[in-house]
């Protein structure tokens, strides 16, 4: 392998705003950073901070024995490097994506990139732009465990937590994507109380506060029902499916009350009825995950 846990020379190709934050974390941790995006106009402001731009693509890639892509998807990263003639130019070096892709995605481009006798780490990250370089930002990786050794240092760079999850090119992608799960979620949930707040004359953003005081419970609620779905261990409840589906039921009522959109109270409160039906309102609320299993 040609790239070592020392050298600071980094390509990134992608200047949208989460490649340009990798730039700029890059920049700021004193990595000498070569920049190439499609629509030139945005690494001027990248240049100013002390990034080189590449004239094309395959320069960017023979600049650096590392090359960080991190553009819209995985369909646009291989439209990158499948072009004429920069494949050949990635021998020998270390590719670490960090598009958005599925763990099909990973896979597939892992086992193109080793074809072409090049490395491979597939990474998610799970921050805002603003937090690249800082503490506060998480990237979970996984690829061969000796190319992560090799990397480690320079992904620090960019977050303060970085998870290897394993020599699976795809696990990181299916972390990734449990957390979008999650987020959507509680994001759709979000907006829903924000619109109780709106209409009984409250304040969205003291739901907001609210929800931040009390975060160190939700996340120790959250860390507690993964601990019961790994361990299967429903029948000690905190809090039965029948509790939880009553309180949705009195959701949806609350909603038709107020006159306000019910499509998330009905939607919660279907299937915690369908896990009563199948028999399990004594157990943890989390079995509600038995009903998803059943995949409809």
């Amino acid at each position: 392998m040609t790239t070592t846990t020392n050298e600071r020379n980094v390509t990134v190709i992608g200047a949208g705003s989460m490649g340009a934050a990798l730039t700029r974390a890059f920049i700021e941790k004193k990595f000498s950073v070569t920049v190439w995006n499609r629509n030139q106009s945005k690494m001027q402001p990248l240049v100013e901070m002390g990034a080189s731009a590449a004239p094309d693509i395959t320069s960017a890639i023979n600049a650096s024995n590392v090359i960080v892509i991190c553009v819209s998807d995985y369909k646009a990263s291989r439209s990158i490097l499948e072009t004429n003639g920069v494949a050949a130019s990635l021998r020998g070096k270390t590719l670490i994506q960090l598009s958005t892709g599925t763990p099909k995605d990973a896979r597939d481009l892992d086992a193109w990139v080793i074809q072409q006798g090049a490395y491979c780490l597939n990474g998610d990250i799970m921050a805002w732009p603003r937090q690249m370089g800082t503490d506060a930002a998480t990237i979970a990786v996984s690829g061969a465990e000796s190319t992560f050794k090799q990397q480690d240092g320079l992904l620090r760079a960019l977050a303060g937590n970085v998870q290897y999850m394993g020599s699976e090119p795809g696990a990181s992608g299916a972390l990734f994507h449990a957390v979008l799960a999650y987020l959507a979620g509680s994001w759709i949930g979000f907006c829903h109380g924000a619109l109780i707040c709106e209409n009984e004359g409250l304040r969205p953003e003291d739901l907001g506060v609210l929800l931040e005081q009390i975060s160190g419970i939700l996340g120790g609620e959250l860390r507690h029902m993964g601990q019961v779905i790994q361990q299967g261990r429903f029948s000690d409840p905190e809090s039965t499916v029948k509790t939880t589906g009553e309180d949705l039921q009195l959701l949806v009522q609350q909603a038709k009350e107020a006159g306000i959109n019910s499509e998330l109270p009905v939607f919660a409160a279907d299937l915690f009825k369908r896990a009563i039906d199948a028999g399990y309102a004594q157990e943890e609320h989390a079995a509600v995950i038995k009903v998803l299993r059943r995949n409809g």
